[in-house]
């Protein structure tokens, strides 16, 4: 994502709230860390909030609650925590006044329970509030709306100028701070724009998103299961005398081997590297590097379920694997049976989601020549 900070060179800071204990969507922990798509609620609008250059990010999370807190947002070196109040106003004033040492021009004030945080939205609000003291991302209703009363349906409501309210909704940051303090401690608000209502303050509304929906019944956290991620890999390595062949986590029976820092398993090195860009995990030399003597000589089958591992940290499970070996000898088909097998009982998976095929170059290259052997892989990883 693109900085999208203001032109004007305005700082600017976010307030999430993640205050509350999100009981309506069921599960053991607050839904604002609970997995939803591969990564726990709360860091993908951090991510994105990151991303956008926005800092510090002030997260209000609940009490008793920092380890969980803290796992969710690692690595994000904009965040900050507090803890959040007795209502969400509470919750919004407490990580205000958190950032009053080094006050930013504008700040975003965001609900950890929209994930889906465009870069088009927060870059419409910050350029809103170079007229306007506020502002806030809106969608038209455009469903048939009615009042009603025990069960039964009463008058029709006109839907124009009526909208449907996101978040993250913009400020600028001394106004919302005061308006904040000034707002009474025992009501508590629809949102921050009432806030900055009572205050006098102007908000303007600009378009929202679609996408800003709000993750809060334990039935929105079930289309995990079709979120649906590929990652790609290839390796080669050069054929010499005096090694063993290892492909698949099988030894073939060969006059030469692979050479390299590992057992060279071309086939396993390769099926790391897709399992490892499926979940966005980096590559096998980030984890494995070649310079560190501890894996010289090592079974390739340790990076392999160790990248299996990270996937299912990452909240997915392996839904099925393709390798093709690229080399004119020694012919793989005999073997393709077993290498399935070991594969899979590397991976802890079905032998029928693991596929192994091989080809030739027709004799041209450096696999054509015999020089060496290649493979590429694919890896498709489903949120379990």
């Amino acid at each position: 994502m693109n900085a999208p900070l203001p032109a004007s060179g305005a700082s600017v800071a976010a307030v999430v709230v993640a205050a509350g204990k999100g009981l309506r969507a069921g599960g053991s922990v607050p839904k604002q860390f609970a997995p939803w798509r591969g990564k726990p609620l709360l860091r993908h609008c951090v991510e994105a909030l990151a991303a956008a250059g926005v800092a510090p990010i002030v997260i209000a999370i609940p009490a008793g609650w920092e380890a969980e807190a803290e796992a969710a947002t690692s690595g994000i070196a904009a965040v900050r925590f507090t803890h959040g109040g007795a209502t969400r106003q509470d919750s919004v004033r407490l990580a205000l006044e958190a950032m009053a040492g080094d006050a930013p021009d504008h700040v975003l004030i965001h609900d950890a329970a929209r994930p889906d945080l465009p870069c088009a939205v927060i870059e419409a609000l910050l350029a809103a509030l170079e007229t306007q003291p506020g502002a806030i991302p809106v969608l038209p209703v455009v469903d048939s709306v009615v009042r009603g009363a025990q069960g039964l349906r009463g008058a029709f409501v006109d839907r124009d100028g009526l909208y449907r309210v996101q978040t993250p909704q913009a400020f600028r940051y001394p106004a919302i701070l005061a308006a904040h303090r000034a707002w009474p401690g025992a009501t508590d608000a629809g949102d921050d724009a009432a806030v900055a209502e009572a205050a006098g303050l102007a908000v303007a509304l600009v378009q929202g998103d679609e996408r800003l929906r709000k993750v809060t019944f334990a039935s929105d956290f079930q289309e995990r299961a079709m979120t649906v991620r590929t990652g790609m890999g290839f390796d080669v390595h050069r054929l010499v005398e005096g090694e063993e062949l290892w492909l698949c986590g099988v030894q073939i029976p060969h006059a030469k081997g692979l050479s390299g820092h590992s057992d060279a398993d071309v086939a396993i090195h390769a099926l790391v590297d897709a399992l490892l860009g499926a979940i966005a995990a980096g590559d096998i030399g980030d984890h494995f590097p070649p310079s560190d003597p501890q894996w010289l000589g090592a079974s390739s089958d340790r990076f392999l379920a160790h990248a299996a591992h990270l996937v299912g940290q990452s909240g997915h499970a392996i839904a099925n694997v393709d390798v093709t070996i690229i080399c004119e000898a020694p012919k793989i088909g005999p073997h393709k049976l077993e290498m399935r097998a070991r594969l899979a009982e590397i991976l802890g998976i079905d032998i029928a989601l693991v596929s192994v095929k091989a080809t030739t170059t027709e004799r041209l290259g450096t696999t054509g020549r015999g020089e060496g052997i290649a493979a590429q892989a694919v890896a498709t990883v489903t949120a379990a």
